[in-house]
């Protein structure tokens, strides 16, 4: 933040982690997008996660939570006041098990692709249809991830959040309202870690239904391309990516943006992208859509931060 004396934030409190100040977001952005955040801040434990969060409130510091950097675009003028990257929460761990189930305690900076993957070893089910898809536990679980029939609160027991003085809270899944890529979660909180109850299977299984899902995936989706996922919502009973294709959006481009010719749905970062590329091109696909179908698209992505000021 301007003026803003971020040796102050290091020096004043007990922090274990780093503290970056002016950090470009597109070095942490799957579509390698984004300005600069003021403060980033990416805290080792608890008590570190608590005493910043109490710093950055008390020196009236707006928070931006970040996972994994999927589903979001940063605009060019970066954050203003502080990103925290919740990326050192990543442990998995059995908090105890039945004849049926298992339950784990999964902390929210795991990436899924490697929670999917602890479960396939460990023949645990119920989130093989999860495989593929970016980003961190943390960020599924904020926007009910899900494919193939399968969605993250299907297995969700509870979340354990943190709001921004640090004081943490514990929400049972049971009462939380999901809905399409969405949770409820109330911003202003940080997900700290959840518990999953998965089945108990057998391994090979669940290995098969893993590299089947992923198989689909990668014949459909542009997985190693740089982008930040589905970018608009499906409308009922309308996947985007057709409405996309068929209003004659494949392969149209705004700069280094591009909409994929694989999968309609999924805009590539070419090279040297812009966000404002980027939004101009969601809202010239969008307007395609609308005047040939009469749908009018929402978006599944989150655009974040402010306007770059020349």
């Amino acid at each position: 933040m301007k003026g803003y004396n971020i040796k102050k934030i290091q020096t004043d409190m007990q922090f274990e982690g780093e503290v970056l100040y002016m950090e470009p977001m597109m070095k942490h952005t799957s579509l390698k997008i984004g300005g600069p955040a003021d403060i980033f801040a990416i805290p080792r434990d608890m008590p570190s996660l608590g005493n910043i969060c109490n710093t950055l409130k008390n020196s009236s510091i707006p928070v931006f939570p970040l996972g994994g950097g999927t589903n979001v675009i940063v605009r060019d003028g970066g954050i203003a006041g502080a990103v925290i990257c919740m990326k050192s929460f990543r442990r998995i761990g059995v908090a105890y098990r039945d004849d049926t189930f298992v339950y784990l305690l999964v902390e929210s900076g795991t990436m899924l692709g490697r929670f999917v993957h602890y479960a396939e070893e460990n023949g645990y089910s119920g989130i093989e249809g999860l495989a593929g898809i970016p980003g961190t536990v943390g960020g599924a679980i904020w926007g009910n991830a899900g494919a193939f029939g399968f969605e993250i609160k299907d297995v969700l027991v509870s979340v354990n959040v943190a709001d921004l003085n640090g004081k943490q809270n514990m929400l049972c899944a049971k009462d939380m309202d999901f809905g399409y890529r969405t949770s409820g979660i109330p911003a202003g909180q940080l997900i700290i870690s959840a518990e999953m109850r998965l089945k108990i299977d057998r391994q090979e299984e669940v290995s098969a239904r893993v590299g089947h899902y992923l198989k689909e995936k990668k014949e459909k989706q542009p997985l190693w391309e740089a982008s930040a996922g589905c970018v608009f919502k499906n409308p009922p009973g309308n996947p985007a990516g057709k409405l996309i294709e068929e209003a004659g959006c494949k392969g149209i481009r705004i700069g280094d943006v591009e909409v994929s010719s694989l999968h309609a749905n999924f805009f590539i970062n070419r090279g040297k992208a812009s966000a404002s590329d980027f939004i101009m091109l969601m809202e010239e696909v969008a307007d395609k859509v609308k005047k040939k179908f009469g749908l009018l698209l929402e978006p599944e992505i989150r655009i974040v931060g402010r306007d770059r000021v020349d």
